[in-house]
């Protein structure tokens, strides 16, 4: 019997994914279902990649191969698993989606892994960034980052630049975690050790004991992976206030600490602090400027594009090539091929989809925090380039 409802099930799926596509021929559309956090303390994710997606589809148009290209918010409001799982089970039943993307956290990406494959349904990730995350559905691809990758090369250069010993400060969740794990596979491989590691609450957590914890360690670096932008900002400014800075320890960010809506903050305390990242407003690229340009035209100087709205870019750009060689007729199989080995330049350099992991190889950057024209920059001091992210390992 429950062979036979599996049976009906996966029919019915069929049935709707078939239904999906002579639905979108028939209206002249493509519908791409974005997920996202757009409420609560991770409402910034869902705005930097909606502002790059918005920002390609201002320069490219709204129409792909005689069809247009609407886009669909759905609001998981931060890590919520089942949520999400009940947002995508809705934009491809009742909306009738062609795409998934965004799905800006793992364990969002993950619940919904199931439903994209028995839909046959293709989502491109777009902040999501567990290493091991496109082996969970063969519909996923990535134009993201990997955490992991990003933080052992940040402990491989640490290392290498006469950091002995790091102290390691991160948000007790998975992907903290695992980018604990990264920078310290790095820094030990290069010769550094850690002089110890804690984790903290997701947000709002007080900071203050951990970093006398640490100052009383005298580490000569401290690396830090904090979720929130706010919990970022504190750990800096007690980083300086308890003497850590003035001591000489080196403060290294496992992305941007000091995010772009805190550019023109006062304050010179991040100053000299090391991040890593795929990518930084400041890159300097003909491609990026263009883009810095056209996204301060859209959405204002308040705040500048960041490695999540290049994401949104790169994705929607991956989006409309798929769409245009396929005429605008969506299938999932068909679509996910054209993805596999798909490459060109983005903001944050060259970009290449691999055939076997669907993942994506990028550039990643160390950067060292410094102010130009008044405002805090990331500024390119080493580059990594064409970083391919390991499976099946």
């Amino acid at each position: 019997m429950m062979s036979g409802w599996r049976g009906l099930a996966s029919a019915v799926v069929a049935l709707v994914a078939c239904s999906a596509v002579t639905d979108a021929l028939a209206d002249g559309t493509v519908k791409v279902g974005v997920v996202n956090s757009f409420s609560g303390p991770f409402a910034d994710f869902g705005e930097q990649i909606g502002n790059g997606i918005a920002v390609y589809m201002r320069q490219h148009g709204d129409t792909v191969a005689g069809k247009k290209i609407e886009i669909i918010n759905r609001d998981a409001g931060g890590p919520n698993p089942d949520k999400a799982k009940q947002l995508v089970q809705d934009l491809i039943i009742r909306d009738k989606v062609d795409f998934i993307a965004g799905l800006d956290f793992t364990p969002n990406a993950l619940a919904v892994a199931p439903v994209l494959t028995e839909a046959k349904k293709p989502a491109v990730l777009m902040l999501t960034a567990t290493q091991i995350v496109t082996e969970k559905s063969p519909y996923f691809t990535r134009f993201s980052f990997s955490i992991d990758m990003q933080q052992q090369k940040l402990g491989e250069w640490a290392a290498k630049n006469g950091m002995k010993n790091a102290y390691i400060l991160v948000s007790d969740y998975v992907s903290g975690n695992a980018a604990a794990d990264s920078f310290a596979k790095g820094f030990t491989g290069g010769g550094g050790t850690i002089a110890g590691r804690v984790g903290v609450p997701l947000s709002g957590a007080d900071l203050a004991p951990y970093v006398q914890r640490i100052a009383d360690a005298k580490p000569s670096a401290v690396y830090v992976f904090l979720l929130s932008t706010k919990d970022s900002v504190a750990f800096t400014k007690l980083f300086v206030q308890m003497g850590l800075k003035k001591a000489g320890t080196k403060l290294l960010g496992a992305t941007d600490l000091f995010e772009a809506s805190n550019t023109r903050d006062p304050s010179d305390d991040a100053i000299g602090a090391y991040s890593v990242q795929q990518y930084a407003w400041n890159h300097d690229s003909a491609l990026n400027r263009q883009y810095v340009k056209d996204y301060a035209a859209a959405f204002g100087t308040k705040i500048h594009p960041d490695f999540m709205s290049v994401a949104g870019y790169d994705g929607m750009a991956a989006i409309y090539k798929v769409v245009e060689k396929l005429g605008g007729a969506i299938d999932g199989d068909k679509a996910m091929a054209i993805f596999k080995g798909m490459a060109f330049e983005s903001p944050r350099g060259p970009i290449k989809i691999e055939a076997d992991s669907r993942d994506i190889t990028e550039p990643i950057y160390i950067r060292q925090i410094e102010r130009q024209n008044g405002e805090l920059v990331n500024k390119e001091i080493y580059e990594f380039p064409a970083v391919v992210i390991p499976h099946g390992q």
